[in-house]
């Protein structure tokens, strides 16, 4: 990696630290507006969350208003975020790819997506190439080992035993989830370095590893179910999350184990033994008196038909054997001899099939991480640091967790775009 630039040239530079989605808007936007930018990125690509974003199809945002997708975070997160929100919408973003001739579509969940064959190598490879037209010196392969605080403020980075001066930093680093992708949470030492409460750090976003997995069901989902996470003693449901899950050689994925794994993980933190217990609701919306009477009606009329050929229509074959084993009803009792106990002892299974307890949400395998530099100390309008003048912080550096759905890269896109902004205003006032 080199890089050279004369003293008198860094004078009026921002150094953006991290090349993700957050780092390349912030830089981009930086550069923009007049700002002499350059970007530091450890790894030899750039964008490696991004390209993992939605299995490499990249979801983008999220549809509805920004006040929507503010709700959808916790209520301090939501509140930090309002102001970077309006001022980068998810409509700018999405207006900024289509520009660049890269249409999107909506699916019925509120996702949105690139129109295939767009992918999330081809966003990155569109953002490498906007940072690149403003203007940005982009370095890849330059792992950042510290960086230069001097008076109170932030002045530079150190790459090894090389020191580069900037009149601003903007710390775009990620999180510490997937650390082959380069986020190793070095960002968050080098916050509390410079006197910066970090926030603990769990598990978001991530799988569910069970006590007793089912490696025989790795690869076999269910779409539309809720899945829902109890205490394992007293049974009271403390998360739930609508959507599809995916069975692994380990436990549970998809979007409905990411959805409840921050609280399940917060659980387990608190002492909670195991993550409590889990359980799928295979017919979420239904009511379970309103279940029971169709099937009642089924079996009246189909006298002959087998109960387990019922429990096919609601799941793969793979998943029937041990579903109807759950249930204790013989899979071969026809419609004619299910009992009114029997028909309550299927339809409760149906409606909270029990999955097992929780053995662990590794955090290294979360696609974000909640926990991070404290929002009290970053100042929501400029993503200025309270601490350290002329630092700035966004994406997953700061506490901030969103739910699964495009909510988390919004937020990145949003905090970047602010801090570059906020960081071109003070180094060309």
């Amino acid at each position: 990696m080199t890089v050279r630039h004369s003293r008198e040239d860094l004078n009026s530079e921002v150094l953006v630290i991290g090349g993700g989605a957050a780092g390349l808007i912030a830089a981009t936007r930086a550069a923009d507006l007049g700002a002499r930018v350059t970007l530091f990125e450890k790894n030899e690509r750039l964008g490696m969350k991004i390209l993992i974003s939605g299995g490499g199809k990249c979801n983008l945002t999220h549809a509805g208003t920004m006040e929507e997708l503010r709700s959808a975070f916790r209520g301090n997160e939501g509140r930090f975020l309002k102001p970077s929100f309006y001022r980068f919408t998810s409509d700018d973003f999405l207006a900024t790819l289509h520009a660049a001739g890269m249409p999107t579509y909506l699916r019925p969940d509120g996702r949105i997506f690139p129109v295939e064959p767009h992918n999330a190598k081809d966003v990155v490879a569109l953002l490498q190439r906007s940072a690149r037209r403003a203007g940005v010196s982009i370095h890849t392969g330059a792992a950042v080992n510290g960086l230069n605080l001097e008076g109170g403020q932030a002045l530079g980075a150190r790459i090894g035993d090389r020191e580069f001066h900037a009149s601003c930093v903007i710390l775009a680093v990620g999180g510490s989830s997937y650390p082959a992708t380069g986020t190793t949470g070095d960002g968050w030492r080098w916050a509390a370095g410079a006197g910066h409460q970090i926030a603990p750090l769990r598990a978001a976003l991530a799988p569910l590893y069970l006590e007793n997995p089912m490696p025989e069901w790795s690869g076999v989902s269910l779409r539309g179910v809720a899945l829902r996470a109890r205490i394992r003693v007293e049974g009271r449901e403390y998360a739930r999350w609508r959507g599809d899950l995916l069975f692994t050689h380990k436990g549970l994925s998809g979007p409905c184990a990411l959805g409840v794994s921050r609280e399940i993980g917060e659980q387990m933190a608190v002492g909670l033994a195991h993550g409590g217990t889990l359980e799928v609701d295979l017919s979420p919306d239904e009511p379970f008196e309103l279940v029971k009477t169709r099937l009642r009606a089924e079996l009246a009329a189909n006298p002959r038909r087998l109960l387990g050929s019922i429990a096919d229509r609601y799941m793969p074959d793979r998943l029937a054997p041990a579903f109807l084993s759950a249930t204790g009803i013989d899979p071969q009792t026809r419609g004619a001899h299910v009992t009114a106990g029997a028909l309550n002892q299927f339809v409760c299974t149906l409606k909270g099939w029990r999955l097992g307890g929780v053995r662990s949400v590794p955090i290294d395998r979360g696609e974000v991480v909640a926990g991070g530099v404290s929002l009290d100390e970053v100042d929501p309008h400029t993503m200025q640091s309270r601490i350290i003048k002329r630092l700035f912080l966004c994406g997953e550096m700061l506490d901030i967790a969103g739910p699964v759905g495009g909510y988390n890269l919004q937020a990145a896109w949003s905090t970047g775009y602010v801090a570059g902004e906020a960081a071109a205003a003070a180094v060309l006032r």
